[in-house]
C-alpha cells in the first residue's frame, strides 16, 4: 500500500503541495511510520493566498520556517476518516496549532477549508484535499 507521501505525489492536483513539502524538508516525515492524517490543499487552494503568503515567495525566499509552519498546520496525528469528525471539534496539528471542525449538511470543514477529496488512505495515514490552505496565527 503506497504512503499519504506518495498518494500526494500521484495526485496531480496535489503538486504544489509536494513543492512546498520538498522545499521544507517534511516528505520524510509524510513517508513516516505515522499514522498521519493530511488536509492536503489543492493547486487552486495556493493560488488564493494573500500577496503576503505568497507561495511562490516563500519558495523563492528560502523560507523553509514558514513553509514548514503551513504544512505541518495541514497534518495531524492518527487516522481521521470523514466519519470521525464532528462539529465543534478541535485537533492539535503536528505543529502544536489546533483546528477547528465544523460539518454541516454533510460537508467537512477543517478551519474553513473544505474537504474535497476524502478518506483516501495510505499504509501510514489518510489524504483528504482541501480547498483552501490554512494559514496558523504567528
Amino acid at each position: 500500500m503506497s504512503t499519504i507521501l506518495q498518494i500526494a505525489n500521484a495526485d496531480r492536483n496535489l503538486s504544489t503541495l509536494i513543492k512546498g513539502l520538498k522545499a521544507a524538508d517534511l516528505e520524510e516525515i509524510l513517508n513516516g511510520i505515522g499514522p498521519f492524517t493530511i488536509f492536503a490543499p489543492v493547486n487552486f487552494a495556493f493560488s488564493k493566498l494573500a500577496p503576503a503568503d505568497s507561495f511562490e515567495d516563500m519558495i523563492r525566499d528560502g523560507n523553509k520556517t514558514r513553509m514548514s509552519d503551513i504544512i505541518t498546520y495541514h497534518v495531524i496525528a492518527g487516522k481521521k476518516m470523514l466519519r470521525d469528525f464532528i462539529n465543534g471539534q478541535k485537533l492539535k496539528t503536528i505543529n502544536g496549532k489546533d483546528v477547528a471542525i465544523s460539518v454541516k449538511d454533510g460537508e467537512v470543514h477543517i478551519n474553513g477549508a473544505k474537504i474535497l477529496a476524502k478518506d483516501r488512505q495510505g499504509s501510514n495515514g489518510i489524504v483528504h484535499s482541501v480547498d483552501t490552505v490554512n494559514i496558523p496565527e504567528v
